[in-house]
């Protein structure tokens, strides 16, 4: 609704109120100067201002009364967008931490601790250590080494 409709509405009652106050001033003075005919043609001229600002005091009354209906309908929808898109964040969000938690739930606490394990200690582990061991002896003590290992070393003395 543009602003200058009812600016101009608010006016147009002020200035009706007016003229009939001025319309009634008016008749009080003629009655006491003159109580022939003049008073009747006042009279007539504010019961014309009165219509004139009870009809202007009614229509701005209709519009303070729409620009309310349009502001509380305009609220209402604001906030129920709002509503909803929260609403809607916020079931998503519930969807996710529900499959997270699910997740959390299915951890094998023995199968991960299992698994932790041979990452630190490989099947492999002393495959590799017998080759450091060979790498780093002489061609003697790396059979002595094979030997013991293997479990067929004799005591050399």
């Amino acid at each position: 609704m543009d602003s200058e409709i009812p600016r101009d509405d608010l006016k147009a009652t002020l200035t009706a109120r007016n003229r009939e106050a001025k319309q009634l001033t008016q008749l009080e003075r003629t009655r006491q100067r003159n109580p022939s005919d003049r008073h009747v043609i006042a009279e007539t001229e504010l019961q014309r201002a009165t219509m004139d600002a009870t009809r202007t005091t009614r229509h701005l009354e209709e519009t303070i009364d729409n620009f309310e209906k349009q502001k509380i309908k305009d609220i209402k929808t604001i906030f129920s967008e709002f509503i909803t898109i929260e609403m809607l964040f916020h079931g998503k969000a519930l969807e996710v931490y529900t499959a997270a938690y699910q997740n959390i739930q299915k951890i094998d606490e023995e199968e991960d601790l299992e698994v932790f394990r041979h990452s630190l200690y490989p099947q492999d582990y002393s495959s590799r250590l017998d080759i450091v061991r060979a790498n780093s002896k002489s061609p003697l003590q790396r059979s002595l080494s094979a030997k013991c290992v293997s479990g067929t070393g004799q005591d050399l003395e």
